[in-house]
């Protein structure tokens, strides 16, 4: 159950007020727009940490604990380099507020479910920021996999690589698993809602590039399961990477692949049979555009305002960041 007064405010219609607790991270400006544009959210305040004023010279800068306090507020987004996430994410939840927590969230497991804890303990929601939980296609795949229309699902795939320049690449080497720390967590997601927790789980991490520096920039992980395995690759200086990256299920009775991922979104369905909205046969699906983030605060718009749970379960969340630290060589 919400407190009362935040469902005195829903059934008023008040906009739920949001803070913003940083803005280093690449995705601040697209969820700050999602947050302004939609007809849920006030955007009361922001604690500026890399001198983002001049970009975004609007808002109502703040001190930290001016936003933690601040009795308007109840959902705080942490934007944030991977290390920050778990200790500002923590004072978020210490704070009692819901919590938007910028992917990865650091690379302890303990301490991520020390916070998850917590929120369960004050029935505080906890959602982090994973951009394809939303994607049409990836969602379509995942759905035609769940309900059985693509007959024994024996493999998941995709690919998930970037162009980095010499900053992202020193922000990346911070961990060992390097880009398939800071990305791989995007498919995992969908992987181990579909899957559940694999029984192993394999990590390659190399060095390949001619750039002088240690970054772990070319990695494949696989996930083995009982009956089935999820292959995940990410390359860190890969020319036209964005256009490449994709997601992919195969079964027995039909395989669906998105690709490209986005602009455009494509799906490619091949099925045995018709089943679902699929016809036999082979199939192109164009998508419309993807917008990122604003999937992500529906749902948490949604479950504030109706007193009920996350679309992804505080077990989703904690099954997901001990797959991604497998996956990147954090723990065995």
């Amino acid at each position: 159950m919400l407190a009362a007064a935040e469902l005195a405010a829903a059934a008023d219609n008040t906009k739920i007020g949001v803070g913003m607790l940083g803005t280093g991270h690449s995705h601040f400006a697209g969820k700050l727009k999602a947050l302004q544009d939609s007809p849920n959210y006030e955007v009361i305040a922001a604690v500026d940490t890399v001198g983002a004023r001049s970009k975004f010279p609007t808002l109502n800068y703040v001190s930290e604990a001016e936003l933690l306090h601040n009795p308007k507020i109840q959902m705080i987004v942490v934007e944030c380099r991977a290390w920050e996430a778990l200790p500002w994410g923590s004072k978020v939840i210490s704070a009692g507020k819901h919590l938007h927590l910028e992917k990865p969230p650091g690379n302890s497991y303990g301490a991520f479910k020390e916070i998850i804890d917590e929120a369960r303990r004050k029935k505080l929601l906890l959602q982090t920021g994973y951009v394809w939980r939303w994607h049409q296609g990836v969602t379509g795949a995942v759905e035609a996999a769940q309900k059985g229309w693509l007959g024994d699902v024996f493999m998941a795939r995709g690919t998930i690589s970037s162009d980095r320049d010499t900053e992202e690449r020193d922000i990346e080497a911070h961990y060992k698993g390097g880009g398939m720390f800071e990305l791989g967590g995007h498919l995992i997601d969908r992987v181990v809602e579909l899957l559940g927790r694999p029984k192993s789980v394999k990590a390659w991490l190399h060095h390949d590039t001619s750039v002088a520096d240690k970054l772990a920039d070319n990695n494949v992980s696989v996930l083995e399961y009982d009956k089935s395995l999820a292959v995940i690759t990410q390359a860190a200086k890969s020319f036209a990477s964005g256009p490449q990256r994709s997601f992919e299920i195969l079964g027995t009775d039909g395989n669906i692949l998105v690709y490209p991922e986005a602009n455009p979104s494509t799906m490619h369905v091949w099925m045995r049979k018709a089943q679902g909205p699929y016809k036999a046969g082979t199939q192109v699906i164009n998508l419309p555009a993807q917008p990122r983030f604003v999937g992500d605060f529906a749902d948490m718009a949604r479950a504030l305002q109706t007193g009920t749970p996350l679309k992804y379960s505080y077990d989703h969340e904690l099954l997901l960041q001990e797959t991604l630290l497998r996956a990147s060589g954090e723990v065995a």
